[in-house]
């Protein structure tokens, strides 16, 4: 079990608590998570990645085992504790400004 935690914006469009429980099977990655989570919740489509790309979005960022994995391939596994269902799998909506 994957445990995701999604920013309030997105959790106010989802319409669940702070923290999404999600089964996967094979290996753990972005894009396993990622598919996951749109699959359970398809009101997300596009609002994390790219309709079309399935890139990240500005301003989204993505933190595992308290590590920024934003930049990570998209294919590489996830933190084994994240993995595990030890740690969650962070998607936090970014802060710009000036």
């Amino acid at each position: 079990m994957i445990r995701v935690v999604l920013p309030p914006h997105l959790r106010t469009l989802a319409k669940v608590d702070e923290e999404v429980a999600l089964e996967i099977s094979g290996e753990v990655t972005q894009r396993s998570v990622l598919d996951a989570l749109e699959r359970e919740h398809p009101v997300l489509r596009g609002a994390i990645r790219d309709h079309v790309t399935l890139k990240r979005r500005p301003f989204i960022r993505f933190f595992g085992g308290e590590q920024d994995l934003s930049h990570e391939p998209v294919d590489a596994p996830l933190p084994e504790r994240v993995a595990d269902g030890s740690e969650p799998y962070l998607i936090i909506g970014a802060i710009a400004g000036g």
